[in-house]
């Protein structure tokens, strides 16, 4: 594969499972350097780390808690003293809880906003000035159905996605004429592992109901999407390539309930 991303450094949050792996190591496998920041799981964020530097690069694990601006700040001077300065930041960690909406604490409230939405704020006010100063920056943020759809049990993450896309596009008009790109990828319907174990059960019943949903026309493709199909459209996001697409937002859904 060619190495397009040589001499580039990206920072992927989330990195050490699933989505967040698979784009990590499609960013080295492609000639880039990797910051991989995840909260706690260090151990299987240290294992990436190593599945990356397998692609001939450099790699670093920062450990912190995205929705706290001073751990962000730490995180990225962390990654950038080790491997450069950071070109592409792909916010991908996400907490997707289900509460009804009179369930939903103060607390619980501001932490899914600041997990989701304020991360991406505090992450990108970080590498932007860099991104700007150097003409080149590409910011990807993995977004959610329920963020263009709505839904019940989750309105904490509705808000948090929905406000993502919004976000996304003010970055977007604000740094297009410094070289630097903002965009959304949406995934529908994920084959992937959940440490929210409550999940399970509801997750497996889509998955299940897909050939009937796409018998009603709800969806195109009747199966689960597969990490790696993200990472695909993450990284033509993060080429060259993509230099004169900003401001938007990419479904990889199979055509979930007619997104968007």
């Amino acid at each position: 594969m060619a190495r397009e991303f040589e001499g580039r450094t990206a920072l992927v949050t989330g990195a050490s499972k699933n989505m967040g792996r698979a784009i990590a190591l499609s960013f080295a496998e492609r000639g880039g350097n990797v910051g991989i920041v995840v909260k706690s799981s260090r151990e299987e964020a240290e294992k990436v780390a190593e599945e990356a530097r397998a692609f001939g690069v450099k790699a670093a694990v920062a450990t912190g808690d995205i929705g706290i601006y001073a751990d962000c700040e730490r995180m990225v001077g962390e990654v950038g003293g080790t491997l450069g300065p950071i070109d592409t930041l792909v916010n991908n960690a996400a907490l997707r809880p289900r509460e009804a909406f009179m369930d939903i604490t103060v607390e619980k409230w501001n932490t899914i906003i600041s997990s989701n939405l304020s991360s991406v704020f505090y992450l990108s006010r970080l590498v932007l000035p860099g991104m700007a100063e150097r003409g080149f920056g590409r910011i990807i943020s993995i977004g959610g159905p329920d963020g263009v759809r709505g839904m019940a049990l989750r309105a904490h993450n509705v808000t948090a996605k929905s406000g993502l896309i919004g976000l996304t596009k003010a970055m977007a008009v604000e740094f297009g004429d410094k070289g630097v790109t903002a965009n959304v990828v949406v995934p529908g319907v994920m084959n992937t592992v959940h440490d929210n174990k409550e999940d399970y059960p509801e997750i497996h019943r889509i998955i299940a109901a897909l050939p009937e949903y796409h018998k009603r026309s709800e969806i195109a493709v009747p199966r689960p999407g597969e990490s790696q199909e993200v990472a695909d459209a993450v990284m033509f996001f993060a080429s060259k390539k993509a230099g004169y697409m900003t401001s938007q937002t990419l479904y990889v859904a199979g055509g979930l309930f007619g997104l968007p």
